[in-house]
């Protein structure tokens, strides 16, 4: 978002600056702080994207220095979701609704847990599990 300068707020009509000059020379001194800025107009709501040198990535980064990131997961959530329904079922409902949040919410927090377990853990160490099976193979 660009800084207002025009003279009045565009909601209330409320006046900002107490002349166009005033607010003319503050853009001009605001435009002139930032190169990125040059292109940009007194009425402009949004500057427009430029070339975006400060992005940084971050993988490659930490592929650099030696750190391992772990591959995003959304199998937090469902372990949450899962919970959920659990502790719903703790509540004082009738028997019935207790038994089916008890058994969703376990349903939930076990595939859940298989899933960032089991299935993420694949994906995060797959030359385990490759050298594993085939030194299996090398022994028979």
């Amino acid at each position: 978002m660009t800084q207002r300068f025009l003279s009045y707020c565009r909601n209330c009509g409320f006046s900002l600056w107490p002349d166009n000059v005033t607010a003319s020379a503050a853009f001009n001194a605001w435009r002139d702080a930032d190169p990125a800025r040059a292109e940009a107009s007194r009425y402009d709501l949004e500057l427009e994207p430029g070339d975006r040198r400060d992005l940084v990535d971050y993988e490659e980064r930490a592929h650099r220095l030696g750190i391992h990131l772990f591959p995003s997961s959304s199998y937090p959530i469902v372990i949450c979701l899962g919970i959920l329904f659990l502790g719903l079922a703790a509540v004082p409902f009738a028997p019935p609704a207790r038994l089916a949040l008890l058994v969703v919410g376990l349903v939930i927090f076990l595939v859940g847990v298989v899933g960032w377990v089991v299935l993420e853990d694949v994906r995060m160490y797959p030359n385990e599990q490759a050298e594993a099976h085939g030194e299996a193979e090398e022994h028979r």
